[in-house]
């Protein structure tokens, strides 16, 4: 049974698979493994699936405002392909991702992630300097843990986002691949 921070960071460093990931990204500047990379594995784990959930990619931030291109994205979704080439490789500089959103900079990788979509992705692991496993969940594990889909506080108060959210529980049918999850339509 997971029921808090340390037995999610006790099921992320018995996976092999995980760690390894964590490990190779260790070079970027206030970098995360982040959303799908930490959930999926704990909802396979809650709902005792006995195979990973194939995911289509592992997100990687990372924050460095003073080198904002896209370009460099690439630069190092192909260092980390190099590496390992059959990951399937995200790379993202939330210095600008706010962009996307309308939304005002965002402070740090830990800032950006606070304003995900949904509490149960809005979570990153890394490896600190000390080369600890170390998780950030702004808006705490409780959803991640009791299988429950719900805006963040950010999605929740903007009502301009509203749509954003609801788009991606159309598009992202997390049920159909999690049955145990209930899903706040934020209607």
């Amino acid at each position: 049974m997971l029921n808090s921070e340390s037995d999610v960071l006790n099921l992320i460093r018995k996976d092999k698979e995980m760690m390894e990931i964590i490990r190779i990204v260790a070079s970027l500047q206030d970098w995360w493994v982040c959303a799908g990379f930490v959930r999926t594995k704990v909802w396979d784990t809650l709902h005792q699936f006995p195979e990973k959930t194939s995911m289509s990619d592992i997100d990687v931030i990372y924050f460095d405002p003073h080198k904002t291109s896209e370009q460099i994205e690439k630069e190092w979704e192909q260092k980390l392909i190099e590496i390992q080439p059959h990951t399937p490789w995200s790379v993202k500089n939330q210095a600008r991702m706010h962009v996307i959103n309308g939304l005002p900079p965002y402070q740090s990788s830990e800032d950006a992630i606070s304003k995900f979509p949904e509490t149960a992705t809005a979570l990153g692991v890394k490896l600190n300097e000390k080369g600890e496993l170390q998780l950030t969940c702004p808006c705490g594990l409780d959803d991640l843990l009791n299988l429950a889909i719900k805006p963040t506080p950010h999605f929740l108060e903007n009502k301009s986002l509203h749509k954003i959210y609801q788009k991606r529980m159309n598009e992202k049918c997390w049920k159909s691949k999690w049955p145990l999850i209930t899903v706040d339509p934020l209607s």
